[in-house]
């Protein structure tokens, strides 16, 4: 048995370096102004795609809409242990919102084909919205499985998972093909392996070139080497549907959150500071 896994995964800004830039004025993220890293919970995905791979027989295939400079975030993939790897990008993707972004994604799945498993994180840290995985097997018309902590079990039919869920956990049971999404605990990744990164390293080209890093030969275009690319065409998209155009999700005001210090009180341990203390927190509909 060997399945075929899509993974997802998405560049996104490291939001641990939020500044005042971090938004522009039509309410589109300043990429340019902030460092960026592969989504952590895609991270746990494509942890999850690895160990399908290494215990039953896998073969992955990682898929990314974004900028030219997402290529990054699928090398690290490939240092990974991934098999090979897919961009999809395009100025006319530009400022896609959720439905927009499900939609792209659908379509490069389409070209890709046959899949047993679609694996993604449950959120991207830049929205926080969870709806891109679920949106994506609506429109593939398969089941989805969301905020899984643990795969139990795997074959070329069915996979059970272990879902959390407030005071206890579930077991779900699905017949593939079927999209997962994962949460941050569910396990920790692994390191990018320098013997993958290494072996990367001035590959030679389909054409005959040498090149460094896994990236898109430039003298070949699409389609040459370990990293695809794919434009709007190449995945037969409608342009309404992608980009502002397909993006219903529109921002109506931006407003920095400027936090200020306020009154400071000092307290110590004695009962009537306690009780004082107490009091002010009922008063205030803080407790009841």
């Amino acid at each position: 048995m060997v399945l075929k896994i899509i993974n997802l995964v998405k560049q996104v800004p490291d939001t641990h370096n939020i500044t005042g830039n971090a938004m522009k004025a039509d309410g589109t993220i300043n990429r340019a102004a902030l460092p960026s890293i592969i989504n952590p919970e895609d991270l746990n995905a494509l942890e999850e795609s690895l160990k399908i791979k290494e215990t039953f027989g896998a073969t992955i295939s990682v898929l990314s809409l974004g900028p030219p400079t997402a290529i990054k975030v699928l090398q690290e993939s490939l240092y990974r242990g991934v098999d090979d790897a897919v961009l999809i990008t395009d100025q006319k993707f530009a400022a896609s919102d959720t439905l927009a972004t499900s939609y792209a994604l659908a379509c490069a799945i389409k070209k890709i084909g046959k899949f047993d498993l679609i694996i993604c994180g449950r959120q991207a840290i830049d929205g926080d919205t969870a709806q891109v995985g679920p949106q994506i097997a609506e429109k593939l018309g398969i089941n989805q499985l969301t905020c899984i902590k643990e795969i139990l079990s795997v074959n070329d039919k069915e996979i059970t998972v272990r879902r959390e869920i407030d005071g206890g956990y579930e077991i779900l049971r699905s017949k593939l093909p079927v999209l997962l999404t994962v949460v941050a605990d569910a396990n920790e990744p692994r390191f990018p392996s320098a013997k993958k990164v290494m072996a990367y390293k001035n590959v030679m080209c389909k054409c005959g070139e040498s090149y460094d890093d896994a990236y898109i030969h430039p003298e070949c275009g699409t389609n040459c080497g370990y990293v695809r690319q794919w434009n709007i065409a190449d995945i037969n998209a409608d342009i309404k549907f992608c980009g502002l155009s397909g993006s219903p999700t529109k921002v109506k005001n931006i407003q920095n959150v400027v936090l200020t210090a306020r009154e400071i009180k000092m307290l110590t341990n004695s009962e009537a500071d306690i009780n004082n203390l107490v009091r002010e927190l009922v008063d205030e509909h803080i407790i009841g």
